[in-house]
């Protein structure tokens, strides 16, 4: 079982230990293995003035990710900063927070829309990666769609500068809203390993 969710959703949940002690607030997510899972989060103090903290969340520490606040089981949880981003650069990463605003396009050229948000699947058993399975966009004209749209995303993802090119069939499995969407993105997976 999994639950899927917004990247911007997970911004500014508390970080609160088994304790009940409330330790921090995510600030950003740091992506890892080419920007394909979560590899923690940046965390920002929780006291009125105390901004951008110098410590970080791995995601291996994390218990849980719950609607309303990140479990992790102490404040010993917490690594310095500088360790998460090391790990997301030696895994080679173009983080994929930072595809916001990017232009997505099919293989053959047609342009879907621009990135506003990473849609996240993350597994109800902790110590599971935390995947980027999609991309929420601003439909281009072309599409003939009218509100934001779901894209599912392939295991790889090629990008270019400010272009992120997906596969044809990524047109036929675009949903409207979350709910649908776990299903949209295991046909999607399953028609590029051609099972379907």
């Amino acid at each position: 079982m999994s639950t899927l969710m917004r990247a911007s959703e997970i911004a500014k949940r508390p970080v609160v230990t088994f304790d009940g002690e409330d330790i921090a607030e995510i600030k950003d997510i740091v992506y890892a293995a080419h920007g394909g899972h979560v590899g923690g989060f940046s965390l920002n103090g929780r006291s009125f003035f105390a901004g951008k903290m110098k410590t970080a969340l791995p995601w291996a520490s994390v218990a849980a990710l719950g609607p309303d606040a990140v479990m992790v089981a102490s404040e010993e949880s917490l690594v310095p900063l500088a360790d998460v981003l090391a790990e997301a650069e030696a895994s080679g990463t173009s983080s994929r927070g930072d595809i916001l605003g990017s232009q997505v396009l099919t293989e053959d050229g047609t342009a879907l829309g621009k990135v506003v948000d990473v849609i996240i699947e993350v597994a109800d058993n902790p110590g599971e990666a935390a995947d980027v399975v999609g991309y929420e966009i601003e439909p281009s004209e072309g599409m003939g769609e009218s509100g934001r749209l779901l894209i599912p995303l392939p295991d790889t993802l090629s990008a270019s500068g400010e272009h992120l090119m997906v596969p044809n069939a990524t047109r036929e499995f675009v949903s409207h809203d979350l709910a649908g969407f776990g299903a949209a993105v295991i046909a999607f997976r399953a028609r590029l390993e051609g099972q379907i």
